[in-house]
């Protein structure tokens, strides 16, 4: 099995306001890649980090194996995920995979 950790921050400019929904947003089209992903088993995505925490929210994930990560990144879904609720709210992307 192979882990992909990734974490981000909120852009400066997004209002605290709007940033529950926008979190709720990404947990569900993030975990509703689950089924879509050729050999992306689970995903967990992280919306409320302890205090001590450096980024505002992660997403866990379990491939089969590593090229699945890049199956992951190139997928279509997933790149409309990411494209529409991800990267437009985040910043300070931080990746590990092992």
């Amino acid at each position: 099995m192979t882990h992909h950790i990734v974490m981000w921050k909120f852009k400066p400019e997004v209002a605290d306001a709007d940033k529950p929904r926008l979190l709720a947003d990404m947990a569900k089209h993030l975990e509703g890649l689950v089924g879509q992903v050729p050999g992306l088993v689970e995903l967990h995505f992280v919306s409320a980090p302890l205090a001590s925490s450096t980024h505002d929210m992660a997403l866990v994930s379990v491939l089969e194996k590593p090229e699945d990560v890049a199956v992951y990144s190139h997928h279509p879904a997933h790149v409309k995920v990411a494209d529409t609720y991800v990267r437009p709210y985040t910043c300070d992307r931080a990746c590990l995979d092992y």
